[in-house]
């Protein structure tokens, strides 16, 4: 031991080991209660954790309904298995399961549509004057031929083919809102039990011979969740290949499992303590504790790489976990806190699921400091490592790697200048590549799942066979009280819906100025004349609150309109067209005797997500790069080291984004913290390596020769952990949630060039900032 360098240990050091047995009792007791309450987490359902709760359309929608919080549309089209609707055990199937849906918990009754719903009517003119009636109800079912006959006639005067009877007659269409918490008692509805019991009507009644189709963002979000259920096993595939490639790495069971055992803990813990404060896993950071597993082993294999060569310079096993501790706890501790800081401004995004990811990110960075930085070293100090082992990191210290060398030589001038144009070139290309990237969805159905799951495939029936829309977008008109009916405002009314009707995108509009036209045309026995709106308020009254069709307008004090855009797809072209078009002609007509407001629906929560993303994607990028170059700069002091790691960063940030635009992803809730993640994972490379080379500076050695001996210890972990790592996400892409596969995709990605970029633009920035001869950090 004569022969070793001696470290003057912290007093942090030589205290957590004198009481290492003491940590490790609290450390298992600990741990063993946090599993027990991780055995509770849920996932978190709520509709209202996907919005951003003080965007302006949110906030008109709470001061219009007067705070009441609204739910979510479910659609069901019920087929006859290709046949005609117009069958009369199908109309009794139909409506069996048209009363069973209508008393599930949650469901708005009154508001239920479907053939068999008493609001359902037909409107005809007859020699007699104006008639109406119900399309469908007991005495109008008989099973006849003339029976049959005259509910489609019912059906066409209705004028609802399309929308609640496929074109082709041969589905009918069952719509209502499920409220997520009771009008009454405010209690929250378990949105998992009902779309659990949904789905059993919808056995049942498949079984008897009818195909269900169900959509609606409660269904999506169930779906999501059950395919969650898979999501394990992509836990474990991807725990054993890392398993496998560490072992190959340290030839080594015992430091194969124990930094395996410490993530796992990690991953225990993190969920543990979310539940003791509360939290459940949201839909989209359901995949935050595969991330952490993956940041711990990370840090778990620097440490067993530490421990491992100073075995193999004779050291004990108690003197080695000191050693690797001393060495590397103040590097991963700002690795680590950079990765939290990183994760942190996330929180900038005013929306519920990015806030609950970035808690849950958090937490798991702090578990991951004591599992990987102190728990597994003290294990270590106990099991240390077989002979194997050392034989084989005394092998890699000794050989010669013509790869080390290669890479060596990236710290030389000539070289490092070839190097940093290249990457110049790749960040200009790849910057004005990224530029073409879009906001929100960019596929039809549910991007989250595959176009083949039975959501999208739902989606793809009803789109196919019905003419109604799925995007529905509402526009809130508020006038003083009782002046809701006057001309003006529904003149205007009917020139804005106007407008919208000509957007491309927009299928239909509806509003009190369409019903009263409507019931103008059918009240003068159908004179096409007549559909305009008269001038005399009393008869524009009449017309309005027309008991035959569907009111919308507040009679409590008439003070409130709806007016109902159905759009084609939710995309962010269309969308902002129909957003800009209503802001406009609010900005020019809004005045004491009207307000017009974005509101709700499907559709413009979608854009007031996509508008606080497009507003939050790079401002939140500027402050995760901010937080890092801080902890950088107040690691080594120095402006040059901290260029030497974050830019790197940088160029996988661009290269991300050029990639999400070659594979038509846009950024949205589910992609967007993805860049955050990746910088917060990558930036742990290039810390470990600068930290490493620091040292060897410090020794005396030139840059080169500092760069060469850090790739022996610290740079070969680096590239065994981004490979090892990339490698198991890269398990994603085959997962059936696609939102699953995308994150897949980019983390690998990501976890590559991150690698690359701490292998040869990290030493290349090094030797330009630095010079070739530099011997001490300045």
């Amino acid at each position: 031991m004569n022969n070793l360098y001696i470290y003057k240990f912290s007093v942090l050091t030589e205290q957590l080991f004198k009481h290492r047995f003491l940590f490790l009792i609290a450390t298992t007791i600990l741990t063993i209660f946090l599993g027990y309450r991780a055995s509770f987490i849920n996932a978190d359902t709520r509709l209202e954790r996907l919005l951003p709760a003080s965007h302006e359309f949110i906030e008109n929608s709470k001061k219009f309904r007067d705070d009441k919080v609204g739910g979510s549309f479910i659609r069901i089209a019920v087929a006859n298995q290709g046949r005609n609707i117009l069958e009369y055990d199908y109309l009794l199937k139909l409506q069996k399961l048209n009363d069973e849906v209508s008393l599930l918990k949650g469901v708005d009754t009154a508001g239920l549509k479907s053939l068999w719903a008493p609001n359902m009517l037909w409107f005809g003119i007859t020699p007699e004057g104006f008639d109406s009636g119900p399309v469908l109800d007991n005495n109008i079912l008989v099973d006849s031929p003339e029976s049959m006959v005259k509910i489609r006639n019912n059906i066409l005067n209705a004028g609802i083919v399309g929308s609640y009877v496929a074109n082709d007659f041969k589905s009918s269409m069952i719509s209502f809102e499920v409220l997520t918490y009771s009008p009454t008692t405010g209690e929250r509805l378990d949105t998992h039990e009902f779309t659990d019991h949904l789905d059993h009507i919808r056995e049942k009644y498949q079984a008897l011979g009818l195909d269900i189709y169900v959509i609606g963002e409660l269904q999506k979000i169930s779906d999501l969740v059950d395919g969650f259920e898979q999501v394990a096993i992509y836990f474990f595939i991807a725990a054993f290949i890392t398993m496998v490639l560490l072992y190959q790495y340290s030839r080594c069971l015992k430091a194969t499992l124990v930094p395996i055992m410490c993530s796992i803990i990690a991953v225990i813990c993190q969920l543990g303590v979310l539940n003791l404060l509360g939290f459940d896993l949201g839909v989209y950071s359901i995949l935050v504790p595969f991330l952490i597993f993956a940041i711990a082993v990370s840090h778990g294999v620097q440490v067993i790489n530490a421990f491992s060569h100073e075995v193999a310079k004779g050291r004990s096993n108690i003197d080695s976990a000191k050693v690797s501790f001393h060495l590397l706890h103040k590097a991963g501790l700002v690795a680590l806190v950079s990765d939290g800081i990183g994760f942190a401004m996330l929180f900038i995004i005013d929306i519920g699921a990015i806030k609950d990811l970035a808690i849950v990110a958090c937490m798991g960075v702090v578990v991951v400091i004591f599992a990987n930085l102190v728990l597994l070293p003290i294990i270590m100090s106990y099991v240390g490592v077989t002979q194997q082992c050392v034989e084989h990191a005394q092998y890699k210290l000794e050989q010669k790697n013509t790869f080390l060398a290669w890479l060596g030589r990236f710290a030389e001038p000539k070289r490092a200048q070839v190097v940093l144009l290249i990457t110049l070139a790749a960040s200009l290309i790849g910057f004005e590549y990224s530029l073409q990237i879009k906001i929100g969805d960019l596929q039809q159905g549910a991007p989250e799942l595959r176009s083949d799951s039975r959501y999208n495939q739902d989606n793809l029936y009803i789109t196919s066979n019905f003419s109604t829309s799925t995007d529905i977008l509402n526009v809130f008109v508020e006038t003083p009280i009782g002046q809701c009916e006057t001309f003006k405002v529904i003149e205007l009314i009917d020139r804005l819906g106007w407008e919208l009707q000509n957007v491309e995108g927009v299928q239909k509009v509806s509003s009190p100025a369409t019903r009263a036209k409507i019931s103008r045309y059918l009240g003068n026995e159908g004179n096409l004349k007549m559909m305009a709106l008269p001038r005399d308020e009393r008869v524009l009254s009449r017309a309005v609150s027309n008991i035959g069709l569907a009111v919308v307008s507040d009679r409590g004090n008439c003070s409130k309109h709806i007016i109902t855009v159905e759009l084609s797809d939710h995309k962010q072209t269309t969308l902002s067209a129909v957003v800009g078009v209503v802001r406009r002609f609010a900005n020019t007509h809004n005045d004491n005797d009207i307000w017009i407001r974005l509101g709700d629906g499907s559709a413009a929560y979608e854009a007031a997500t996509n508008e606080v993303i497009d507003h939050a994607q790079y401002e939140m990028l500027i402050y995760v790069y901010i937080a890092v170059a801080a902890m950088c700069l107040l690691m080594f002091g120095s402006w040059r080291a901290t260029m030497c790691i974050v830019l790197p960063l940088v160029l996988t940030s661009i290269l991300c984004q050029a990639l999400m635009v070659a594979m038509g992803i846009g950024v949205k809730v589910a992609t967007l913290p993805v860049i955050a993640l990746g910088v917060g994972i990558g930036v742990d490379y290039g810390i470990y390596i600068f930290s490493r080379l620091q040292s060897y500076l410090k020794l005396g050695h030139s840059m080169k020769m500092s760069y060469l001996e850090t790739l022996k210890t610290t740079g070969k972990a680096v590239s065994f952990t981004g490979i090892t790592l990339a490698i198991g996400v890269a398990t994603w892409i085959f997962s059936p949630i696609k939102f699953q596969a995308d994150m897949g995709v980019l983390l690998t990605f990501m976890f590559i060039w991150n690698m690359i970029g701490a292998l040869t633009i990290l030493p290349a920035l090094a030797v330009i900032l630095y010079g070739p001869q530099e011997k001490t950090n300045k």
